[in-house]
């Protein structure tokens, strides 16, 4: 190529959104969200239920500390309040660059960002980091494993070259990427071994972000103290926000144990998912004069596909006509009305509640992208639109049934007394569905009795939170209850949801195990959609083939994020319309606190 030719330098960037001109022009002193005089103090108690024996954030095995996050400032940081568009803005890296074409990227990093121990953060920690992510953690590997190198260009800027050009996503995934300390990972443990980021380890580990370890107790609780000399307290995207001296998880064995600590004022916040516990489970003292405050927020910030996974890698599974009549018999009508008491929706779409669910018969742009893998995708997709069966009540369920029972005859099942076998092998058809929390037999075992009509044997079987994660991770299932969240700015991730090469790998998020040509070519068409109404329309296309496969029986969601909290924090009048985003952006309102009772 001639020097008149050569492609002109890209310019460094303070943000960058996926689609479009991020909100936030360079010099901007902080985020529109953020109360920047938000008062620091006090402390914020959150509660989880699965335990944890690992402080290691990249660990792939065991139960990874809550909350590490806060320990660890990335290359990049979203904004809140456009989450539709996906921006970021530079942290560790104060500037980006990338070409037109996306093939590489270059971050230059900020002189002041430090480890806790005053140490700078290097180039060579970034590679580093990359290169030990995907070492120690397979999903890290499959999700980078487009990034070809990393390597230093100078002082302070490290370059990512892509294996291929044209995928816009690349140059904000890799910003997404956890640094780690190089030197003290190489150094020596208290115990006088060297220190293995392949291994789990209790030795609290050095961050460079708002908070670092405290006082923990592994399976019990954590707790994590604010760096008051954190080198980006000043920082635009860090003003107003991490207001909290101290935030501490707390651990509890199961759901129920942990609503009820929640009310004996155990911790503050609680994400409720459950419809019964919201109907009934917060009438107590504490709610009714005022000391805890039941809110919903608007849930604008992701779509959702919580579904029965059914193991495609086991018989009878790998027959669609079984996945159906599976589907026929899933009652959420009644369930919704005797259950949920009446807040759900059922779940049309794997990015249900979003623009980018499909509906009706595909049109324009998703209707040329369909065409150009037609040979790939089920006929029904350009004629069928995708509806989940009605039940609600005895004739609508009984007919569903019906068609269930000859769907499953054509599959190579028959009726013989009150169960049904395969006619090649004369074996039963026989499950189990696996689960780890006893709330879920109330919507299970009447799925499980509408399929006993139909001669087929769905055993329960619940088990331990670890013990789940493991048969999960192994694939140890036939039937479960799972979900995907999904963002508004879809793309890599979706090969570790649904694409081929990631089923058969264990820290894969394809439960399933969908091995499909058209999927796969549908993810590639999202990943590489050249702008936001092309990423719409791949989008839906890849929803319509899923749902058209019949891969999971969809269950239910809701479009607001149910809340209780103690009445102890302050929050800006400007909530952005994406999330609630406690606890970021709140803060310890000691008034109130006083009111509730200290707890400070």
């Amino acid at each position: 190529m001639s020097a008149g030719l050569a492609q002109a330098e890209p310019e460094w960037r303070h943000g960058a959104a996926l689609s479009g001109e991020p909100k936030y022009a360079e010099g901007f002193e902080h985020f529109d969200y953020v109360n920047p005089d938000a008062p620091k103090g006090g402390i914020v108690r959150l509660g989880e239920s699965t335990g944890f024996d690992t402080l290691n954030p990249v660990l792939p095995k065991g139960n990874t500390a809550p909350g590490l996050g806060l320990m660890y400032d990335s290359l990049l940081e979203p904004a809140l309040d456009e989450i539709n568009i996906n921006a970021e803005y530079g942290l560790i890296a104060e500037a980006f660059r990338y070409p037109d074409d996306y093939s590489w990227v270059e971050y230059r990093l900020n002189p002041q960002a430090r480890w806790h121990d005053g140490t700078p953060i290097s180039v060579d920690d970034v590679i580093w980091s990359f290169g030990k992510l995907k070492d120690v953690n397979p999903s890290q590997a499959f999700y980078y494993r487009h990034v070809a190198s990393a390597e230093a260009t100078g002082e302070r800027v490290v370059r990512f070259t892509f294996d291929a050009p044209g995928n816009r996503e690349l140059p904000k995934i890799v910003g997404q990427l956890i640094v780690l300390p190089k030197h003290w990972w190489e150094g020596t443990g208290a115990n006088g071994a060297p220190r293995d980021i392949s291994g789990a380890t209790l030795e609290a580990p050095l961050g460079s972000g708002p908070y670092r370890i405290g006082a923990f107790e592994p399976g019990r609780y954590i707790e994590y103290e604010r760096v008051a000399d954190y080198w980006a307290n000043e920082h635009p995207v860090r003003v107003g926000t991490n207001n909290f001296d101290k935030v501490r998880y707390e651990s509890y064995r199961d759901q129920t144990v942990l609503l009820q600590a929640f009310k004996a004022d155990q911790y503050d916040f609680r994400a409720e998912n459950s419809a019964k516990n919201w109907a009934t489970g917060y009438d107590f003292p504490a709610v009714r004069d005022g000391r805890v405050v039941l809110e919903t927020f608007p849930d604008k910030a992701r779509g959702i596909m919580q579904a029965f996974v059914l193991n495609l890698r086991r018989e009878p599974f790998s027959d669609i006509r079984v996945r159906q009549a599976f589907n026929l018999a899933f009652d959420f009508e009644t369930a919704n009305k005797t259950v949920f008491f009446g807040q759900y929706k059922r779940i049309p779409s794997y990015f249900a509640g979003t623009e980018l669910a499909s509906s009706g018969l595909p049109q324009g742009k998703e209707l040329e992208i369909l065409e150009s893998v037609r040979d790939l995708v089920p006929e029904r997709v350009f004629t069928t639109p995708y509806e989940n069966p009605v039940n609600g009540d005895p004739a609508a369920l009984r007919d569903n049934l019906r068609k269930a029972v000859e769907l499953l005859r054509e599959a190579g099942y028959e009726l013989r007394g009150r169960q049904m076998v395969s006619v090649a092998t004369g074996e039963p058809l026989e499950i189990e569905f696996l689960g780890n929390d006893p709330n879920s037999e109330r919507y299970v075992l009447p799925y499980a009795h509408n399929l006993e009509r139909i001669g087929i044997k769905m055993t329960l079987r619940t088990v331990d939170t670890p013990q789940y994660i493991n048969r999960i991770r192994e694939r140890d299932f036939d039937v479960t209850t799972l979900g995907w969240a999904q963002s508004l700015s879809p793309g890599n991730e979706q090969r570790d949801y649904w694409g081929s090469e990631a089923a058969d790998r264990p820290q894969s998020r394809n439960y399933g195990g969908i091995k499909d040509a058209g999927v796969d070519a549908l993810i590639e068409k999202v990943i590489y959609a050249g702008d936001r109404d092309e990423l719409v329309a791949a989008t839906r296309a890849l929803d319509r083939v899923l749902m058209a496969h019949y891969f999971v029986v969809p269950q239910f969601y809701i479009d607001v994020d149910r809340t209780a909290r103690w009445d102890r924090f302050g929050h800006p009048e400007n909530i952005p319309e994406y999330t609630h985003g406690f606890p970021t952006i709140w803060w310890w309102d000691a008034q109130k606190a006083e009111r509730v009772g200290g707890r400070g």
